[in-house]
């Protein structure tokens, strides 16, 4: 199965930027729908961004206009842009490979597999 390799996360303060990356292995990166999901202690994993193997993007409400998601194609490689982070940012970030099988960012059908995440913590 597909595995997912995230990286880049750390500590920074509040209004501080990250860069997390998620490196993929298998030939099919190209043709999947690429999520980012992050986990806070005692919340359930949420999809915070979104971006379709034609480059669609769609973002939760929490972080629009402050993430980007981005993808590589060449390089099996997702990105996630972090800007103008606060505190309710801190989570483990996990990213995975999905279909997308209708117009609905709810019909996007994820992978089995998880990675260990990389932790972002913002402080204030």
């Amino acid at each position: 199965q597909v595995q997912f390799v995230e990286s880049g996360g750390g500590l920074v303060q509040a209004g501080g930027s990250l860069r997390l990356s998620c490196a993929a292995s298998g030939s099919s990166f190209s043709s999947k729908t690429m999520g980012w999901y992050r986990q806070a202690p005692g919340k359930q994993r949420e999809l915070v961004a979104a971006i379709t193997s034609g480059g669609r993007t769609n973002y939760a409400d929490s972080v629009k206009g402050r993430f980007t998601i981005s993808r590589e194609n060449a390089k099996n490689t997702a990105y996630l842009q972090m800007n103008s982070l606060n505190p309710e940012d801190t989570a483990v970030y996990y990213c995975n490979g999905g279909v997308k099988y209708g117009t609905s960012w709810s019909s996007i059908s994820w992978g089995d597999y998880w990675g260990q995440g990389t932790q972002v913590t913002v402080s204030s």
